[in-house]
Formats: C-alpha cells, structure tokens, sequence
C-alpha cells in the first residue's frame, strides 16, 4: 500500500476519509486547523488505486517542565470505515513513527485503543510518568520512546496544540 506525503491537492480527499471514519466531522476539522497552525506536521495518506483510503496527522506536544524535549501526538489517524482491518493503519503509523524519528523526534504519545497500538510498542504513559492534559482513560493514553530512554528522569503533563481542545 503506497504511502505519502499528504500534499494539497489531497485536503478534500482527506477530509472525506475523517468525516467517514469519525461519528463527526470535529477530527476533520481539527485536521484542517493543524495544518495550518501546528509545526513540523507529519501528514500521510494511504492510496489504494489511485484513491486515498487512509490519513494519519502527527503534531508537536509540549511536556510540562521540560520544553527542550521533542515529542509528537499522534492523531487523528482514519480509515475508511470499508477498508477497516486490513493493515492500512498499521502501516500508516509505522511510516509516521519512522518520519518522526527521522526527524529527531524522541518519543509520541497518543489518546487511542491500547489493543490497537500496543503492536508499535506503546505503553500506557503513566508508565512513564506522564499525565494528559485532557481528562481520558489512562490506559488509552499511551507513549513510545524512540529513542531508548528518552522519557526517563522526566515526568509531567503532555499538553497538545490548542486546536485540541475544540474536539
């Protein structure tokens, strides 16, 4: 399944493929406000025959205390709903966590299925000593290091793009 850089020309496809994948369009719009305001973003789309069946958005998030570090938030990542379970989001994320660590990011957090994404070796975050800003599941808020050790001796709260708070 070839994967990409999301480009401009793909923010409508894209936009369709989170309308269809969310109960609303909020994570799309939240999309569209990343793109705009939040830097570096990592944005990939899947295709599949020429049409994008999948999207995946990284952007930067802040640990209290220790502004230096540099950590990614996954999401919103989407499917179409038809396409679901056949390996497009795992291959979606595997490719973003590759582009963040290229790009000398050292760990991710996400809010998400913990059956999902424990595969990529994320853990709950408090295993890490790290805390949501948002009110969520602690299991369902997760990280992964990588970089081995990047989040040792350090503790705090993840605090996302303000754009977040709108979904």
């Amino acid at each position: 399944m070839p994967i990409r850089a999301e480009e401009e020309k793909d923010w409508a496809a894209v936009q369709a493929v989170n309308e269809s994948a969310f109960e609303t369009s909020a994570e799309a719009r939240l999309v569209d406000r990343l793109r705009k305001e939040a830097q570096p973003v990592i944005s990939l789309i899947a295709e599949d025959a020429n049409e994008i069946v999948g999207h995946i958005m990284f952007s930067p998030v802040s640990l209290s205390d220790h502004a230096h570090l540099k950590v990614m938030g996954l999401g919103p990542m989407a499917v179409l709903p038809k396409l679901q379970g056949k390996g497009i989001g795992s291959t979606l994320v595997r490719a973003g966590l590759e582009q963040c660590k290229q790009l000398g990011f050292g760990a991710v957090v996400l809010v998400g299925h913990p059956e999902f994404y424990s595969r990529f070796e994320f853990r709950p975050a408090s295993r890490f000593h790290l805390t949501c800003e948002f009110e969520v599941p602690e299991e369902a808020f997760m990280a992964v290091e990588l970089e081995p050790g990047f989040l040792a001796d350090v503790s705090g709260i993840i605090k996302y793009h303000p754009k977040f708070s709108k979904v």
